[in-house]
């Protein structure tokens, strides 16, 4: 097993890694919408759908991968409302359209509208 960790996302706020790497898969932590260079939180659904889509990305690029090898997500939603506009950035990103389960939960770390956790293969 190998830890996974990067600058280049979030780092983690609680006893836990950005992610792993195990026999040629790689697991990411649920990300949320803070810019690693700055520690803030973008305002709407749209931006923060952005910024946690990248902080998966760049989990992925520390190990070698990229999103078209992603091939599950899980993603979490503090209002289902905001589905749509949740799906319209997710799918710019995740073109490969991996199998996915999408739920509304009733809070997010730090208040954050959307949260998304990805395996990949190598």
């Amino acid at each position: 097993m190998k830890v996974l960790e990067t600058k280049n996302a979030p780092g983690a706020i609680g006893p836990y890694s950005q992610g792993f790497e195990v026999n040629g898969f790689i697991y990411t932590s649920g990300q949320i919408p803070v810019d690693p260079a700055t520690g803030e939180v973008p305002s709407g659904i749209a931006a923060q759908a952005e910024q946690s889509c990248k902080n998966v990305g760049a989990i992925l690029d520390s190990a070698g991968a990229g999103f078209d090898k992603v091939f599950k997500t899980t993603c979490f939603l503090a209002d289902m409302g905001d589905f749509a506009a949740f799906n319209e950035v997710y799918a710019k990103y995740f073109t490969s359209k991996p199998a996915r389960s999408c739920v509304a939960v009733k809070d997010l770390p730090k208040g954050v509208l959307c949260e998304i956790e990805a395996i990949a293969a190598k």
